[in-house]
């Protein structure tokens, strides 16, 4: 008797293993908006180009994936990024920092982020409140 319980209480460990698992796997998605210089759009695009690697590793090494980001022209002078990510590591905040003593990081923002304009009372991305995701 004693051996099916402790067989039964084991697979409920199991289960409850399991399920912290499931939950702690799901990304944190991220979404961030950012002006950029117009005249600055055709360098930044070749910084991200296919073809250069940049910091492509270092954001897989920090847990954030399926990084994108979007340009949209909202009239003559004004342009937004937008970006996206998901985030699957247990903690962001470490994470962010770790990449932020990056030396090969720390270079590339400062190309990147002499070609942006942040948002009104910003410093730099700003990010968004996700109101809707359908899973």
């Amino acid at each position: 008797m004693r051996q099916i319980i402790c067989s039964a209480l084991l697979g409920g460990v199991a289960l409850v293993s399991i399920a912290i698992h499931s939950q702690q796997s799901q990304p944190t998605r991220i979404g961030m908006l950012i002006g950029i210089k117009p005249d600055r759009i055709t360098a930044y695009e070749a910084l991200h180009a296919a073809s250069n690697q940049g910091v492509r590793d270092l954001l897989d090494k920090y847990h954030m994936h399926n990084f994108s980001i979007y340009i949209q022209k909202m009239d003559e002078n004004h342009y937004l990024e937008f970006a996206y990510y998901e985030y699957t590591g247990s903690d962001a905040k470490a994470d962010a920092a770790a990449l932020a003593k990056e030396p090969r990081n720390i270079k590339w923002l400062s190309q990147t982020d002499a070609m942006q304009i942040p948002l009104p009372g910003a410093t730099g991305w700003t990010k968004m409140q996700e109101i809707f995701h359908n899973p």
